[in-house]
């Protein structure tokens, strides 16, 4: 769509929205808002003014990152204010960008339009929700100079990789001579790779992490009829499961101790399967029950001995992980695992 500065005036048709931004060196946050914008029909075919010229914001439609005013009625979404506070809500506590801003009053649609989802499907929220924790929140961070540790920890290594970095080498050099039409090129580019990159990411969400949704639901409601104890759950096929298997036992109230601990699933390579005991959280390396300390570091012969179970690949040291050549096998593992 059309770009233009204060600097460089361009006529456009009537019919086309406009959408505000500030002009000038350019952030993470409002390239992604406005290339979010751009994925909902009321402003796909908008065109952008970069200005901080009050006059001119005011004759836009919606006005991202400038401004110094929140009001969703009137479509203006800055964050600079003094007083702002507005955070996304559901657990979520880091300040908005624009581009939370933007997101988490556009992002439902979006979302629902890019998959032909209806915007009341539980997916639409799983997928919106999951797109903040993993992708947005940390644009809002950056932007709002919020420390992502609470301490006052010194890192390791430096890290410039990030999204919200690399829009910012977008941006011309102190010493480059730069006309504002330049800057407005770049801008676009920055607002490419933003959007590009959130697609993929939300792409992968809902083809790949939400499927495997129904794949741990089913493994979870039907885990009495591995074990009567309910505390193992087999997986016919490889998913990624901790995050949902934490989730869905919320969703279900399950009391702690009728929780799962341990898991079941096929190698994706080995033609193996492997038992997995269950984290505490799904980031954690904690175990509700590791497997037992004898096993632990013995391989092939020498386990299935220590355990008297044939087919037995590996325990591993921490005592977290172990694989057997059947499925049967596993399920022995986990069986003799509760007891001990």
């Amino acid at each position: 769509m059309a770009s233009t500065t204060e600097g460089n005036p361009q006529k456009r048709q009537k019919t086309a929205k406009l959408i505000g931004t500030h002009n000038g060196t350019f952030h993470c946050d409002e390239a992604l808002a406005v290339f979010l914008l751009r994925q909902t029909p009321a402003y796909r075919e908008a065109d952008l003014i970069r200005t901080r010229d009050a006059s001119k914001l005011a004759e836009c439609d919606i006005v991202v990152d400038v401004g110094g005013e929140y009001d969703e009625q009137r479509s203006r979404f800055d964050h600079h204010q003094r007083g702002f506070t507005e955070v996304f809500g559901h657990g979520f506590e880091t300040k908005l960008s624009s581009a939370g801003l933007i997101y988490k009053h556009f992002g439902r649609e979006i979302i629902s339009r890019r998959f032909q989802f209806p915007e009341d499907d539980p997916k639409v929220e799983h997928l919106w929700l999951k797109l903040y924790k993993e992708f947005i929140e940390a644009i809002d961070g950056v932007d709002n100079g919020v420390s992502q540790y609470p301490l006052d920890v010194t890192p390791k290594y430096r890290n410039r990789t990030d999204l919200s970095s690399q829009v910012g080498w977008l941006n011309p050099a102190w010493n480059e001579s730069v006309d504002s039409v330049t800057v407005d090129e770049r801008f676009a580019i920055a607002s490419t790779l933003t959007g590009t990159t959130f697609l993929g990411r939300l792409d992968y969400y809902a083809n790949a992490w939400l499927p495997a949704r129904d794949i741990v639901r089913d493994g979870l409601d039907e885990r009495s009829t591995i074990d009567p104890s309910g505390k193992i759950v087999l997986f016919t096929q490889f998913a990624p499961w901790k995050e949902h298997l934490h989730e869905l036992e919320a969703e279900a109230n399950i009391q702690e101790d009728e929780k799962p601990l341990y898991v079941l699933y096929p190698d994706e390579t080995a033609g193996a399967w492997r038992i997995q005991a269950v984290s505490v959280t799904p980031d954690s390396f904690e175990s509700r029950k590791a497997l037992p300390e004898a096993w632990r570091g013995l391989r092939d012969e020498a386990l299935s001995e220590a355990t008297g179970v044939p087919g037995c690949i590996f325990i591993h040291a921490s005592g977290f992980i172990g694989g057997n050549k059947t499925r049967e096998g596993t399920l022995a593992l986990a069986r003799l695992a509760l007891k001990l």
